[in-house]
């Protein structure tokens, strides 16, 4: 296997507290901490992993977003990625945007192996790897919380809701990560120093012709309602009394 391609995505840190907008016209990201996805961490980990043991030679980081994704980029670099993309637009990208974006850049690097997380945390949407692979016209295997290579084929061992399975699949693939997949590494400062010399292409997605153009809008956002106090009741039959008058049961 020669290259190996993640994807990183620029999100809200998740140690920080979200808050709406006093207007109510998105999240506020001004002074916040951002940081790559969790889900993406982990897949780029793996990566790096996978060209440690010598089954790949290059590790390429890619992000779709603007200038400030950089930052992500050079985290990743200061992990162990070889090198790094990002393609660069100001709107938003939605996951069958970000596919086409992703799909475009492996036309142009062949890689054998797409890894990328399983969700984003700020959007939750799990489709980006799925709809990767339809338009590549290549298996997948989502959910990883495990990996083995041999013979030009990846077995996965993915966590499903009825437990593990376990599939294997052909070269080149498209792998989405579980958190249980591994521990990302710790970034030391001669790492994010070497990082610097790293280097990060950018391309405007207009040069790539890929169509990312948002197909949802969003009207409004709000925080979710404060929970309300809760009751205490001295037996069954209170307990039934109190859901009927909330209308949870009839």
């Amino acid at each position: 296997m020669q290259k190996i391609l993640v994807c990183l995505k620029r999100v809200v840190d998740y140690n920080v507290r979200i808050r709406v907008k006093p207007d109510g016209t998105g999240v506020v990201t001004d002074g916040v901490k951002m940081s790559i996805n969790p889900f993406d961490e982990i897949a780029l980990e793996e990566a790096l992993r996978i060209r440690e043991r010598g089954d790949a030679s290059e590790v390429i980081a890619l992000s779709i977003g603007t200038d400030d994704s950089q930052q992500q980029l050079r985290t990743g670099l200061a992990m162990g990625a070889d090198r790094a993309i990002l393609v660069q637009t100001d709107g938003e990208v939605e996951p069958l945007g970000a596919a086409r974006a992703i799909l475009k850049v492996i036309e142009k690097e062949s890689p054998d192996l797409v890894i990328l997380g399983k969700q984003a945390i700020d959007d939750d949407c799990n489709q980006t790897g799925q709809m990767l692979a339809a338009l590549w016209d290549r298996p997948q295997a989502t959910f990883a919380s495990k990996l083995e290579f041999a013979d030009g084929k990846v077995t996965a061992t993915r966590e499903v809701d009825a437990g593990l399975e376990v599939i294997e699949v052909d070269l080149p693939a498209v792998v989405t990560t579980d958190l249980r997949l591994n521990e990302p590494r710790y970034v030391k400062l001669p790492d994010i120093m070497k990082a610097k010399k790293k280097p990060l292409e950018s391309i405007p997605v207009a040069d790539l012709g890929a169509e990312i153009a948002p197909q949802l809008s969003s009207s409004a956002y709000e925080p979710p309602s404060g929970r309300s106090r809760g009751i205490m009741v001295n037996d069954a039959a209170e307990l039934v009394s109190a859901l009927r008058d909330k209308g949870l049961i009839e």
